[in-house]
């Protein structure tokens, strides 16, 4: 009982940390521009979590992730962000925090399946997962639910929409994010490695 507890009491300690970390770097990231997008540094500890603590736990770091992206098109700070908000405030939210809570939950069982066979394995899949998720599901929601911005956003950089979503949102924005994952897959895989030990 001792032991549950003592378990319990750390994934809090973890996910604390986590959570505040997810809140830091994505108001840094924010000033951090790609084209009218921000460049997404959050997806890290995200995988960390959901690494370390589980889906669900990945699901809450990135609803974090995307409620702090929330404030920031609120606010005007996320220029692209703020044309959605403006407007549809209710979907801008729902893609803004579904992309987050998906990219994080599917990291999760990304690493849960892949890490049984091999831990640096299940890292980098998990780190793959999360912004191919995060990015995929905004493309979506994007295409879906708010296609005439699309449209013209596309217009104005004098292309057509499926360039555009090539070139300006999955070209630059998601290779960065990608790369920036697999950097540091090998650190989060040490993290991982290190916290198991001392449960050990």
């Amino acid at each position: 009982m001792a032991n549950s507890s003592t378990e319990k009491t750390r994934r809090m300690v973890v996910l604390s940390i986590l959570t505040a970390l997810v809140v830091v770097l994505q108001l840094v990231a924010s000033n951090i521009l790609i084209g009218t997008f921000p460049l997404t540094l959050t997806l890290v500890p995200v995988v960390i979590g959901s690494a370390l603590c589980g889906p669900k736990a990945g699901a809450w770091l990135g609803s974090v992730f995307g409620v702090v992206v929330l404030i920031m098109c609120v606010i005007g700070v996320d220029a692209g962000g703020s044309v959605l908000w403006n407007a549809n405030p209710f979907l801008t939210a729902l893609i803004c925090i579904g992309k987050g809570a998906l990219a994080g939950f599917c990291a999760g069982l990304a690493y849960k399946a892949v890490a049984k066979k091999n831990s640096l394995g299940g890292v980098i899949t998990a780190a793959v997962v999360s912004p191919v998720v995060n990015t995929g599901t905004f493309i979506i929601g994007l295409t879906v639910l708010f296609n005439p911005i699309l449209v013209s956003w596309a217009g104005d950089a004098g292309s057509d929409v499926i360039t555009y979503i090539l070139v300006v949102l999955v070209g630059v924005n998601f290779l960065l994010e990608l790369t920036i994952n697999l950097v540091l897959s090998t650190v989060i895989e040490r993290i991982i490695n290190y916290r198991v030990r001392r449960l050990a």
